[in-house]
């Protein structure tokens, strides 16, 4: 007896009912016996290339058809997409609504199907079926993808099954729910009916022979009849759905309605659980692109929006991190399991807007965490597609140009390279590329808490070296830009004061970057530039 397992790699199923329209909504779950069938034979001209179907392909579709078959179904959620459509009305285009619902699999270790005939097959047609069922790639609608097999009978148990045919003396309880399937007719009962149908027209002339006009018209009926009904249930199989409705009939020739019991919610209108992602080796940096739909490079956002364009995409990864629900993913969020803030201070990601081509136009962003960057934090950062300009209306778009650690960065192009081994290469001489804000209120008077002792308790709190380390604040042509940067953030503290600084800070030996210090450091504010080898800032 033949049982089939079915796997949605897409994790997406599409099929309408029989009889109701796309847009009501529904999904025809499980998958009809008719639309199973349907799928097989359109299987064997595909890629059996059959010209017409052979013996012992009609043998193993009567046989199916012979018997109504039982489900295994896997954990499933209702959810849709809206599709606004352009037609022709006159000389107007208008638009008209139309719904794709789906039904959303888990793709977890039992997000698969199976199907049971209770049937017995020959060894020749069991290897057809096998054949037919390995090539089998969408059910339903083109993008419903399934990978699909047949199992030994061994390996299953009917009593786990779920959706079965209804018994007039079967027992349910609530847990269990009444659906209506479309399902083949056995090929000998459609032949009998054919042939009824026929002689029932034929009768009906018979009758009114003495009336002319009245024959003539049912002599039409009777041809249009024979033309309507096809020869037998694989030509019904067959039969084009467009061809069968201009004919008049409500459902296809050779098909009937049979009831189904089935579990009372197998459908949930609900988010879906989330699914674990692969586990991907931690990287400390990855670097994103910035640009526009339309490719204006003048369209970037300016360089002086450093700290809100960061602050938009830290709340957009958010927002992607666990797809709403609540994760554990400190690099991003900043916070432990218990929500409180972590204790390593600034291990955690800065989001740091870059101008590679120096025209003071922010074109990529490098995201960067000491604490190194998780698989969960890697895939919301990739799933990133598109964030907003200021008033929400200009949309920019986002993609991966790389991730690892400096080696990686550092190679990847002949242009960005070189901008980024400044970023994040070892040099001894680094400058203010964004303005250095004071974390702290400024005191006029003694040495605790004035510009130069709050640069040095920002190296330490970063583990930099703060001995003998010359700290030089600038006022040069190529630095006084930097007080026109927005230096508030959004949501969140705001600056003890309103002041900001172009600094250079020289070690006594070469550090490792990126070095962000002072208010907003992990949204691109106090970020520095290597100047060992020369780089010269935006």
């Amino acid at each position: 007896m033949p049982t089939m397992k079915l796997y949605f790699p897409g994790g997406r199923y599409h099929a309408t009912p029989w009889g109701h329209h796309v847009n009501e909504g529904l999904i025809e779950w499980p998958p009809s016996p008719w639309r199973l069938l349907r799928a097989l034979i359109a299987c064997g001209f595909t890629t059996r290339h059959w010209i017409e179907i052979p013996p012992m392909a009609c043998s193993l579709i009567e046989k199916l058809a012979l018997v109504f078959p039982s489900y295994k179904l896997p954990e499933i959620t209702v959810a849709h997409t809206r599709h606004y459509m352009p037609y022709i009305e006159g000389k107007d285009q208008k638009t008209t609504l139309v719904l794709d619902t789906f039904a959303k699999h888990w793709r977890g270790e039992a997000d698969h199907m199976l199907i049971h005939w209770p049937c017995v097959l020959t060894s020749d047609e069991t290897a057809l079926l096998a054949t037919l069922t390995h090539n089998l790639s969408y059910l339903g609608r083109s993008e419903s993808w399934v990978e699909a097999e047949l199992i030994p009978d061994a390996s299953i148990s009917l009593e786990t099954f779920d959706a079965i045919p209804c018994q007039h003396d079967g027992q349910h309880d609530q847990r269990q729910e009444q659906v209506s399937l479309m399902a083949p007719i056995p090929a000998n009962y459609y032949i009998s009916w054919r042939k009824e149908q026929v002689d029932d027209a034929g009768a009906n002339l018979g009758l009114q022979r003495g009336k002319s006009k009245t024959s003539e018209k049912l002599l039409r009926k009777q041809v249009e009849l024979k033309k309507s009904l096809p020869l037998n249930l694989i030509a019904c199989l067959t039969q084009d759905t467009a061809c069968w409705k201009g004919y008049g009939w409500s459902h296809p020739p050779g098909s009937q309605k049979v009831l189904y019991w089935r579990p009372s919610q197998p459908m949930r209108v609900t988010a879906p659980r989330r699914i674990g992602h692969p586990e991907l080796p931690a990287v400390k940096m990855m670097l994103l692109a910035l640009t526009t739909p339309s490719g204006n490079k003048s369209a970037l956002p300016s360089i002086t929006r450093t700290l809100p364009r960061a602050e938009l995409i830290h709340k957009a990864l958010i927002s992607k991190l666990g797809n709403g629900h609540r994760v554990n993913c400190p690099e991003l969020t900043g916070k432990d399991e218990h929500d409180k803030p972590l204790q390593n201070a600034h291990r955690h990601a800065h989001i740091l807007p870059l101008d590679i081509d120096r025209d003071r136009r922010i074109d990529h962003v490098l995201i960067f965490a000491p604490l190194g960057l998780s698989g969960e934090a890697q895939h919301a950062i990739s799933s990133l597609r598109r964030t907003w300009m200021k008033g929400g209306t200009n949309e920019l778009q986002l993609a991966i140009v790389g991730k690892g650690d400096m080696n990686d960065l550092s190679r990847i192009s002949t242009r960005i390279g070189p901008v980024i081994s400044c970023l994040i290469g070892p040099s001894k001489i680094w400058t203010s590329l964004t303005p250095f804000v004071p974390p702290r209120f400024l005191k006029k008077t003694g040495c605790r808490n004035d510009l130069i002792d709050q640069v040095r308790t920002e190296l330490t709190s970063r583990g930099l070296p703060n001995a003998a380390v010359n700290i030089l604040p600038l006022d040069t042509a190529d630095t006084r830009y930097l007080r026109h940067f927005v230096r508030r953030r959004q949501r969140g503290n705001l600056p003890p004061q309103d002041a900001c600084f172009a600094l250079q800070i020289s070690f006594c030996q070469s550090v490792a970057g990126p070095i962000s210090l002072g208010y907003a450091s992990h949204f691109g504010m106090g970020l520095f530039v290597g100047t060992n080898p020369p780089c010269t800032p935006a």
